[in-house]
């Protein structure tokens, strides 16, 4: 049966803290404050989609850290499926860390 707005919700909360644990290897700061997220979704069917990006198109864990996320977020309660996109529109900047990850890195506006 589908998912209710509130379980949505709580499920949403729950990705974001597996988010908080995925690092970037290069980075000692989780891929959910430097900024790396741009968007997760849950359908009422439990399909899970996030929209995220990478430091720079080189980056060294490319081809690694999406298929990552996948696997941390598939486990949880009440997710059908985990699709990660990566997107590079808008591209990643210093700009979209949070304020605990600039000051983690000692990065002033």
């Amino acid at each position: 049966q589908p998912l209710t707005l509130e379980q949505i919700e709580l499920l949403k909360e729950r990705v974001v803290e597996v988010l908080h644990k995925v690092f970037d290897p290069e980075i000692p700061v989780n891929i959910y404050e430097l900024g790396l997220i741009y968007e997760v979704t849950i359908a009422p069917a439990g399909a899970v989609a996030i929209r995220m990006t990478l430091t720079s198109p080189g980056c060294p864990v490319a081809g690694t850290l999406p298929g990552d996320v996948q696997r941390r977020v598939l486990p949880l309660d009440n997710v059908t499926s985990v699709k990660v996109d990566v997107v590079w529109d808008p591209p990643w900047t210093p700009a979209r860390m949070s304020e605990a990850a600039k000051l983690q890195l000692g990065i002033d506006d």
